[in-house]
C-alpha cells in the first residue's frame, strides 16, 4: 500500500519533469534512433500513470541501448516509478545508479533531488535537511531548486520546525510559476498556522520585492482569526495596515481587527481558575481555591481599581474536561488562567492553542515546553538542589559530599541533580550508594560510606569471657551527606549512622524533611540538620505572618506550600489582568516571563525564558523540637 507522502509526490514529479531541461541530443538525428518508438511508447504509459507497463518498457530499453542517448532518462523514469509505488529503497539504488554513470549529467542532479523524496517517504527528515542544503548551494536549476525547496520544507514540518518550513515554503512559492503557487501557497498557510506573527513578517520582509508580501500577511492574517488565533491575526493585520495602507483590503482588515478587539481580546480583571473540585484531588482543589479567594479579597481591597472577576472550572482531574474548560474560559475572554493541579498537560495544551497564559502548579518536568504561554510556578527537585548546594558550599565552606538515596524515581532524581549542581560549583562526590524503598536496615550502606565494617576479635587474655565485638574506626573522608527521602525511612537511617560512628558532618535533606515526624523518629540524631522549603509558616517575615495569621483566622488551620504558592500566583496574576496598559493576552504573557524577583509568600520569584518559576527558597534547619529559618544570602 503506497504510503499518504508518495501519493502527494506523484502529483508533484509530473510537474517537476515538465519543468526541467531536455538533455541535448547526439549529432545522429532523433527520428533515426533504433530505440525511439519503444521510448516514446513508454513515456505515453508514464504520462498516463500506468506505471507497471511502462517499467517494463523503460527496463527494456536499458537492455536492448545501454549506451543509447536516452539510457539516462530511462533510468530516471524507472527510479521516478519505484518511487510513486512505494519501493523508496529500490529508488534510491536506481538513482544513485544515474550518479554513479552520469555524474556531470543534467540527470545525476535531478537523481540526487529525487534521493531526498526517497528519504522523506522513509522518514528520515534529517537527512533530507542536511542533503538539501547541498544541493541548493550546487544548483541554479529552476526546476531542482523548487522540488528542493518543497520538499526541504516537508521535512522540517514533519521534525516540528514550523519557522523553517515557512522560510523553505516562502523560498519556492518566489520562483514558482503561476501554475505551481496554489499547492505551494497551501503548504504556507499550513506552515505559518504555528508560526508566530513576528517571524512571518521577518521572513517576507527578507524576501523583499520577490514576494506579493501584502497579499501573503494579509491572507495569513486572516487565516489566524479563522483558526480563532486572535491575537496573532490581530498582530498580522495591523502590520499589513501599516506597512500597506493603499491596499484594496485595508478596510477589511481594519474591520476584521476591530471586530476581534471587540469581541475577543480579554477583559480585564477577569482570572480563569482550573481546579479539581470534584474527583481524587478535589481536596487539594478546595484548599487552593481558598486561598486564591483570599488573596482576590485582600487584592481588591488594597487596590483603587475595578474588582478582580474569578471565573472557576472543576477539572474533575479529567483531561478532556480540563481542556474543554480551557475554551471554556477563552470564550469567557479571560487575560489568564490559574491552575489545574491535575491534568496540566491537557490544560496546557488547549492554553497555548488558545494563547491564554497559564500558570500551572505542578512539578511536572518539561510541562513549559508545550508553549510560551505555559509557565510553572512550584518547587521543584532542581531549584531544591540548587539551593541546598548553594547554600552548603557558598555559606558553609562545605565542598566534599556524599549521597545516600532511595533506589527509585524520586531518589534517583534527586541524587543526579545533586551530583551535577555540586561538580558545577567545584565540589566534590566522594560516595554514593542507593538502597531498596522498603529498606529498613541500612548497615551496608553506611559501612561503604565509612569504609567501615564490624568484626569478631577474640582477647586471648579474656578467652573465658568470650568474644567481643570491635569495630574498626570509621574512615569519614565527606563533609555532609544528602538523603532524598520522606522522614520515614531518613528517621531509620540517622540513628544507624550514629551507630556506626557516622558522626560530625552536615546532614543535608529535601523539603521532605520538613516534617515534626522526623524529629520524632530521630530525635538528638538529626539535630542542624538542613533542608529547604519553598515556605515557612513561621518565618519572621511580616508578609508571611500575616498571610498565617488571616488563613487560621478564615479556615482554622495553617497553611502549607500548596496554599502559598497558589496565593502568590494569584497575586501575579490579579496584578497583570487589572493594568490598564495591558491590551492582549499576548503582553500578559510577555509580562510574566519579564518577571523579576516577586516577593511573596513562597520566596523571591522570577520567570525564565522557558517559564519556568526560579525561586529563592527558605533555608530551614532542626534545633531541638523545632525548625528554624537561616539566612539564605
Amino acid at each position: 500500500m503506497k504510503s499518504t507522502a508518495s501519493i502527494l509526490l506523484v502529483s508533484v514529479i509530473a510537474f517537476f519533469w515538465a519543468c526541467g531541461p531536455r538533455p541535448i541530443p547526439p549529432p545522429q538525428p532523433v527520428e533515426f534512433h533504433p530505440g525511439n518508438a519503444l521510448f516514446s511508447k513508454a513515456e505515453k504509459l508514464f504520462q498516463k500513470k500506468e506505471y507497471d507497463n511502462a517499467l517494463k518498457l523503460y527496463n527494456e530499453y536499458i537492455s536492448n541501448f545501454t549506451k543509447g542517448y536516452l539510457a539516462a532518462e530511462a533510468l530516471l523514469k524507472i527510479g521516478l516509478i519505484q518511487t510513486a509505488l512505494g519501493k523508496n529503497d529500490g529508488a534510491r539504488k536506481t538513482f544513485e545508479q544515474i550518479i554513479g554513470k552520469y555524474p556531470d549529467s543534467f540527470f545525476a542532479l535531478t537523481a540526487k533531488v529525487e534521493i531526498l523524496a526517497t528519504l522523506f517517504n522513509k522518514g528520515n527528515y534529517q537527512q533530507v535537511i542536511r542533503r538539501a542544503g547541498v544541493i541548493l548551494k550546487t544548483t541554479n536549476s529552476r526546476a531542482h531548486l523548487l522540488r528542493t525547496y518543497i520538499l526541504l520544507g516537508d521535512s522540517y514540518l514533519a521534525t516540528g520546525s514550523a519557522v523553517d518550513a515557512l522560510d523553505s515554503y516562502l523560498s519556492a512559492y518566489k520562483i514558482a510559476e503561476n501554475e505551481e503557487k496554489e499547492d505551494i501557497y497551501t503548504k504556507i498557510v499550513w506552515a505559518a498556522k504555528n508560526v508566530d506573527p513576528k517571524s512571518i513578517v521577518r521572513l517576507l520582509t527578507r524576501m523583499g520585492n520577490k514576494l506579493p508580501a501584502d497579499d501573503l500577511i494579509y491572507k495569513l492574517g486572516v487565516k489566524k482569526y479563522e483558526w480563532k488565533k486572535y491575537e496573532d491575526a490581530v498582530s498580522l493585520l495591523s502590520d499589513f495596515v501599516e506597512k500597506f495602507p493603499k491596499h484594496n483590503h485595508v478596510v477589511q482588515a481594519e474591520n476584521l481587527i476591530k471586530e476581534i478587539n471587540e469581541k475577543f481580546t480579554f477583559n480585564h480583571n477577569t482570572l480563569g481558575c482550573l481546579l479539581p473540585l470534584s474527583g481524587p484531588y478535589e481536596t487539594y482543589g478546595h484548599k487552593i481555591l481558598n486561598c486564591i479567594q483570599l488573596a482576590r479579597s485582600q487584592f481588591n481591597a488594597k487596590h483603587n481599581r475595578p474588582s478582580i472577576k474569578l471565573i472557576v472550572k472543576d477539572t474533575e482531574s479529567d483531561p478532556e474536561k480540563a481542556a474543554l474548560a480551557v475554551q471554556e474560559l477563552s470564550e469567557e475572554r479571560v487575560g489568564a488562567i490559574i491552575g489545574p493541579v491535575a491534568t496540566h498537560e491537557a490544560a496546557a495544551a488547549a492554553a497555548q492553542e488558545n494563547r491564554i497564559p497559564i500558570i500551572t502548579l505542578s512539578q511536572k518536568k518539561n510541562i513549559t515546553t508545550i508553549g510560551d504561554y505555559v509557565f510553572r510556578n512550584f518547587i521543584t527537585p532542581k531549584m531544591q538542589v540548587e539551593s541546598i548546594v548553594s547554600y552548603a558550599m557558598n555559606v558553609l565552606g562545605l565542598s566534599r559530599f556524599a549521597v545516600l538515596y532511595p533506589d527509585e524515581k524520586y531518589g534517583k532524581t534527586f541524587a543526579e541533580l545533586f551530583q551535577d549542581e555540586v561538580d558545577a560549583y567545584g565540589g566534590e562526590i566522594v560516595k554514593v550508594e542507593p538502597y531498596g524503598p522498603d529498606q529498613t536496615d541500612f548497615a551496608d550502606q553506611i559501612k561503604k560510606l565509612a569504609d567501615s565494617d564490624m568484626e569478631f576479635i577474640e582477647h586471648p587474655e579474656e578467652k573465658e569471657v568470650g568474644p567481643d565485638l570491635e569495630q574498626t574506626k570509621p574512615v569519614i573522608d565527606f563533609d555532609a551527606i544528602f538523603i532524598p527521602d520522606g522522614p520515614k525511612a531518613s528517621g531509620l537511617i540517622l540513628p544507624q549512622l550514629a551507630f556506626y560512628d557516622v558522626v560530625g558532618i552536615q546532614l543535608l535533606g529535601t523539603n521532605l524533611w520538613h516534617s515534626h515526624r522526623l524529629i520524632h523518629m530521630a530525635q538528638q540524631f538529626v539535630q542542624g540538620a538542613i533542608m529547604v522549603d519553598g515556605f515557612f509558616a513561621e518565618s519572621n517575615s511580616k508578609k508571611v505572618k500575616d498571610f498565617v495569621n488571616k488563613f487560621e483566622e478564615t479556615f482554622g488551620e495553617k497553611p502549607g506550600f500548596i496554599e502559598a504558592v497558589a496565593y502568590d500566583t494569584a497575586m501575579i496574576l490579579f496584578n497583570l489582568v487589572g493594568r490598564n496598559d495591558i491590551q492582549s493576552r499576548s503582553q500578559v504573557k510577555d509580562e510574566i516571563m519579564n518577571l523579576r524577583n516577586f516577593h511573596g509568600l513562597t520566596g523571591e520569584t522570577s520567570f525564565d525564558h522557558t517559564g519556568n518559576a526560579h525561586k529563592r527558597l527558605y533555608i530551614l534547619q532542626i534545633e531541638k523540637d523545632n525548625f528554624i529559618e537561616l539566612e539564605n544570602k
